[in-house]
């Protein structure tokens, strides 16, 4: 898997930390969106998927 994020598109919700803060964290600034891992573990799909789900942005991209 391989996630990419529009920074663009970011609100800054914070959703994506709140279902996977291994992947995902926000600057300090502005709350917008920082990507950690490009390429998460397996363990951690299922959170990536519930996150890019609950982005009310849909910033979140992912590549199987």
């Amino acid at each position: 898997m391989k996630v990419t994020v529009d920074t663009d598109k970011c609100i800054a919700a914070g959703s994506c930390v709140m279902e996977a803060m291994e992947v995902f964290d926000q600057r300090d600034e502005d709350g917008v969106v920082i990507l950690l891992q490009e390429n998460p573990s397996e363990d951690l799909y299922s959170a990536v998927r519930r996150a890019t789900a609950a982005c009310p942005a849909k910033a979140i991209v992912l590549e199987q």
